[in-house]
């Protein structure tokens, strides 16, 4: 028997952290975990520890002091320290929000592939991460389901016979809803999403269509596709979760069930499809309709800004990741509007200096920056142009 492939799961305790906790335990003869994360939940930590002993070694920002069995690590670097101590072969970056750039990079330097989860990764540092990618030869495997699905649509394909990827999209929760509608929109109305169980950050970015100019920022760092060649698609039923057009006209789709299980088995296990047992496995005779609509970015204008964001390159990325989190985390104490988010990107776009090619430090500056200008506009108005 070949040895296991050791994990080191990074924001364990969240959505895509529990999921791949279930995984691992479905593949224990393949998979051995080898470290995991979380920001602050130490509680949830623990029970991971104690049901994995194989542990080597966890951490977490805060912890009450409590005794511990696992070789606990604190403190605002526990992430960086749990990386240097834990001997791993493939590290899994469930981190939420800019804080999981650093960590990829450093997997990445330190010779290691990362099955990634993080959106900030690429959206944030996309011309370092390919950088580095380049230099050290490593490999990224997507997590979120529809880079998975491109992924799984491109196996034994070539890249030139590759005309376009379309990336479809729910719509969020508000999908049917006029913008007019919006204005008044609540915190607990947007977190409610139609067809997805995920954080309350990337549910927001749902609803706003910044998720899905995200995904697309991510696809070219990806797929080494062109931004003139990703398009986006509205898809209610979620079923169909993305699809590669070939230059011969064929197009290749990967449908499943909303079981984000699904895209990280496989990133984890390919070549490799083992048995994964779902509660509602897609069922085409039950399906009653595919129903596929043109992006109308008048509705959703933040994803025409995310496209010209990705277009800059440089520096943009890091500055819109930064204002959307801060301007989330605003709406979600009701400090600013629905439809503010939106006003809080630009406005942080527009005045944040641009930097053609940041290292993580200016990455990590325009971050900064991008929250403070959010917060000021937010204080003080915001003079969009």
């Amino acid at each position: 028997m070949s040895e296991k492939k050791r994990i080191l799961l990074l924001g364990a305790t969240g959505s895509i952290g529990r999921q791949t906790l279930d995984v691992l335990r479905r593949h224990p003869d393949t998979f051995e975990l080898a470290g995991i994360s979380a920001g602050h939940n130490e509680d949830a930590l623990q029970e991971i520890a104690q049901e994995f002993p194989e542990i080597q070694a966890a951490s977490v920002e805060s912890t009450d002091g409590r005794p511990w069995q696992t070789d606990l690590i604190t403190g605002a670097d526990h992430v960086a320290r749990l990386m240097d101590r834990v001997e791993y072969d493939l590290l899994v970056n469930a981190v939420v929000g800019f804080a999981g750039l650093a960590p990829t990079l450093k997997a990445l330097e330190s010779g290691h592939d990362v099955a990634l989860a993080n959106k900030e990764s690429l959206v944030a540092g996309g011309p370092l991460v390919k950088k580095t990618l380049a230099e050290t030869g490593r490999r990224l495997y997507p997590i979120d389901s529809e880079h998975s699905a491109i992924w799984q649509c491109l196996q034994g394909s070539r890249e030139k016979d590759v005309n376009r990827l379309i990336i479809t999209a729910s719509g969020g929760s508000f999908r049917d809803r006029s913008r007019e509608s919006l204005k008044d929109a609540s915190p607990a109305e947007a977190l409610k999403h139609p067809n997805w169980a995920m954080g309350k950050r990337i549910t927001i970015d749902s609803a706003t269509m910044v998720n899905k100019g995200f995904e697309v920022i991510e696809a070219h760092y990806l797929f080494d596709v062109p931004f003139e060649r990703i398009e986006t698609v509205l898809h209610p039923q979620s079923i169909v979760h993305s699809m590669v057009e070939f230059k011969d006209g064929a197009v290749m789709a990967q449908l499943g069930s909303a079981d984000m299980r699904l895209p990280i088995q496989y990133a984890l296990m390919m070549p490799d499809r083992p048995s994964l047992e779902e509660d509602n496995r897609l069922d085409m005779t039950r399906t009653q309709s595919l129903e596929f609509r043109e992006m109308d970015m008048e509705r959703f204008p933040i994803l025409k800004t995310a496209y010209e964001t990705g277009k800059a390159g440089g520096s943009a990325g890091a500055v819109f990741n930064g204002a959307d989190e801060e301007a989330v985390a605003l709406f979600l104490e009701g400090k600013l509007p629905f439809l503010g988010i939106e006003d809080a990107i630009r406005y942080a776009l527009q005045v944040v200096p641009f930097v053609q090619d940041p290292d993580y430090e200016a990455l990590r500056d325009c971050d900064r920056l991008a929250r403070e200008a959010v917060r000021y506009g937010v204080s003080h108005g915001f003079q969009v142009e």
